[in-house]
């Protein structure tokens, strides 16, 4: 490692380790540099008659997302069910390791909805879907990450390792799950609402500080 890169780590404070408290582990974190985004970067897919204002707001530095369930697809020609999600564009990704981070919000009545999603995979479109069912997040529909999630700002890091075929959910630091990769070409980060089974009439959830990270290599 150059003395340069060694500086610009340390700066950035990704080669020291923080706690998430004394007793747990190194932050998630930790080893990723910051990809720099801008609005740009965070492109809504929402119902394809319905003006983005209407389901999408970016304001004091929250994006809010939200769709009902007779909304339409966000293409005439879709079968996939209402959403409105932010897909995030410029860092496609096939190699490497990957990481989202940001700050989640999921009202009360919200159920039966995706709201974070690892796209491409082979076979099918998704390598992980974070799902909200009755105010408990699940990863896909089985595996039981946080109960009582509703109505409150929650820490979600989500790594995928393309190399290892891996994928690490943390919730508030924590690590609460890891599952296989899916393989796949191709690779990006979505979230906000898409609706799922058992959904309830109005979907929303709201999101801040969103980054994506990616490993550090020298």
């Amino acid at each position: 490692m150059t003395i340069l890169a060694i500086l610009l780590c340390l700066s950035l404070g990704y080669l020291v380790p923080h706690q998430v408290d004394a007793q747990t582990q190194i932050h998630p974190s930790v080893g990723f540099l910051p990809i720099p985004l801008n609005q740009s970067n965070f492109v809504v897919q929402r119902s394809y008659d319905v003006p983005v204002d209407q389901r999408y707001s970016f304001k004091d530095g929250a994006h809010t997302l939200y769709v009902f369930d007779t909304d339409k697809p966000h293409s005439p020609t879709s079968k996939t069910g209402p959403r409105t999600k932010v897909r995030i564009h410029g860092y496609d990704y096939s190699s490497g390791v990957w990481q989202f981070e940001g700050q989640g919000y999921v009202p009360s009545g919200t159920t039966g909805v995706c709201i974070m999603q690892v796209f491409g995979t082979v076979g099918h479109e998704t390598t992980a879907m974070l799902r909200v069912y009755n105010g408990t997040l699940y990863y896909h529909s089985r595996q039981v990450l946080v109960e009582n999630i509703y109505d409150r700002w929650f820490q979600l890091n989500v790594i995928h390792d393309i190399d290892d075929s891996n994928v690490k959910i943390y919730i508030d630091g924590q690590l609460k799950y890891e599952a296989p990769g899916s393989g796949g070409a191709s690779h990006y980060f979505k979230f906000g609402v898409y609706s799922q089974d058992n959904k309830s009439h109005c979907m929303e959830s709201r999101w801040k500080d969103v980054k994506v990270l990616k490993m550090l290599t020298f």
